[in-house]
């Protein structure tokens, strides 16, 4: 009876399946040992979130990945950058590790990897790539913004997905939320539900359920 039980508590774990290149390998000599292993793992998920903190490599990491997906979809992969991030940042750190990258404005102007800054996502075509990049990811913070919601209905299709950022810290419940909601691990609303319970009086006050807290 205790096997029988256990084996239909396993059937009700909820795990993403990874959808990636199963033998991706990373060998860049510009990454040290710890992110390589970081973008071979989100490589290999296909939709995958890093979440590492200022001075840790997150640009390098993120283009890394995007040349690999390129390689391997003969695709492009557009990523998604605070401005001035996407202008100074992004462009020239390419260069110095041998990505080649693009900063575009409109669809016209996209190459194998782009860059662009959240604001022009209305003149692209999400379509068109085959993996998408979001730089600062914590842009999908305010689960009421506009941007968030088009970032994700977008990309909903698209089946290399990866997000970058420092946040959120500590743990921030709203924003891990949005993050799986984009990666197509699970939407907002469920990750609530089966993890959180909420003040009856404010549903700003949410409280981790007690048998939740070691899955979460």
């Amino acid at each position: 009876m205790t096997d029988t039980y256990d084996a239909f508590i396993r059937r009700k774990d909820m795990l993403a399946t990874a959808t990636g290149i199963a033998d991706a390998e990373v060998t860049s000599p510009h990454l040290f040992p710890f992110q390589r292993d970081l973008v071979r793992w989100a490589l290999r998920r296909g939709r995958a979130a890093i979440f590492a903190d200022t001075g840790l490599g997150k640009t390098r990491q993120q283009l890394t990945w995007a040349d690999a997906v390129a390689t391997h979809t003969g695709g492009r992969v557009l990523v998604l950058a605070p401005l001035a991030v996407a202008t100074t940042g992004t462009v020239p750190e390419g260069e110095r590790i041998g990505v080649p990258v693009v900063y575009a404005r409109k669809q016209a102007d996209a190459g194998r990897i782009t860059v662009t800054n959240y604001e022009m996502l209305d003149h692209f075509e999400p379509g068109e790539f085959a993996g998408v990049v979001l730089d600062e990811s914590s842009v999908l913070k305010d689960y009421t913004s506009s941007t968030r919601n088009a970032i994700i209905d977008a990309f909903a299709p698209t089946p290399f997905r990866s997000a970058f950022t420092a946040t959120p810290s500590p743990n921030d419940f709203t924003e891990l939320g949005n993050h799986a909601e984009f990666l197509g691990i699970m939407r907002r609303v469920e990750m609530l539900a089966m993890f959180f319970t909420h003040d009856g009086g404010s549903t700003q006050d949410w409280t981790i359920k007690a048998h939740g807290r070691k899955a979460f």
